[in-house]
């Protein structure tokens, strides 16, 4: 009896392959319901500039009943808030440090008590520091894992929970297309992203029998953010960075199609293909042709 359940589960496997491969086709090539984002509370880390703010401000335009804003700089977070409160959005902000784990709690805590429950978690905060192994402080490169990384672990355990409660939220990190492709002069920011890759792609696997809870990782190219100011690649046209703009559009758009992996530009995926494909000699090659080997040698962006 055993024996037959197994076979037919074999069986059945290639059929439940072809099944979502043909769903995810349709799904490409037609509107899909989205999500409506007027009862949600969304929180984004490093909200105050970069991406971060224009993901605050494209939640806001789509409608977000509240946004929340957490950062290192106030000055930063009360600039972008005051520009959403325009808009007639609600909005709020809290000066916190995402790799701080206690603060982190304490914040959440504070939030929820003023704010009311996050439904929407966007993981968005990073440093990167820009040097090789030997030349980079350890400090530093212990403050970029504790806020690209471990800062996730933080904020998914003090707001998932009541997600889960609630059967109604969703989890968001801004990656990056170097935690499948890493580049040399950016060892710190490289490892955490590919550390953050792997927390999403396990928790996204964890919350698949848990319902009205999604995840979305969203992996562009190099943004044209002054976080990575200075970084030039040796063919800017046919590479050009992304707009922060679009980023933040596609980022929600994901969120509001329960989209659970974005890389941008889809192009990218032709680099994950190769990497697989293709010998380390060969993958050499492309790194020199592409100019990623000294592409951080100018980098001059903040930290």
């Amino acid at each position: 009896m055993m024996e037959m359940k197994v076979l037919g589960c074999a069986l059945l496997f290639p059929l439940q392959i072809l099944f979502c491969l043909l769903r995810a086709i349709v799904r490409f090539f037609t509107r899909q319901e989205r999500r409506d984002l007027g009862t949600d509370v969304v929180l984004i880390t490093g909200g105050g500039r970069g991406i971060g703010s224009h993901l605050a401000k494209e939640f806001a335009k789509q409608g977000a009943r509240k946004v929340i804003l957490w950062g290192r700089t106030e000055k930063c977070l009360k600039e972008t808030c005051e520009e959403i409160s325009m808009t007639g959005t609600e909005c709020h902000y809290f000066v916190c440090d995402v790799g701080n784990r206690d603060e982190v709690y304490q914040q959440a805590k504070v939030l929820r008590e003023k704010v009311g429950d996050v439904t929407i978690l966007v993981n968005n905060a990073a440093v990167v520091h820009g040097k090789s192994l030997m030349d980079s402080d350890d400090d530093a490169l212990l403050k970029t894992q504790h806020i690209n990384t471990l800062g996730q672990f933080w904020t998914t355990k003090a707001f998932l929970p009541r997600m889960l409660e609630l059967c109604n939220g969703h989890m968001v990190c801004i990656n990056s297309i170097l935690s499948l492709s890493s580049i040399p002069g950016a060892i710190d920011y490289c490892t955490s992203k590919a550390s953050s890759y792997a927390f999403m792609e396990s928790l996204t696997l964890g919350l698949l029998n848990c319902p009205g809870v999604g995840c979305t990782t969203m992996l562009p190219f190099h943004t044209d953010t002054e976080m990575f100011q200075g970084m030039r690649v040796r063919f800017p046209k046919l590479f050009p960075p992304l707009n922060p703009e679009m980023v933040a559009e596609r980022t929600v758009e994901a969120v509001r199609t329960n989209t659970a992996f974005v890389v941008l530009p889809w192009t990218m995926h032709f680099l994950v293909i190769l990497k697989s494909l293709l010998p380390q000699s060969a993958l050499e090659e492309i790194h020199k042709f592409s100019g990623s080997y000294t592409c951080m040698n100018t980098f001059k962006g903040r930290t």
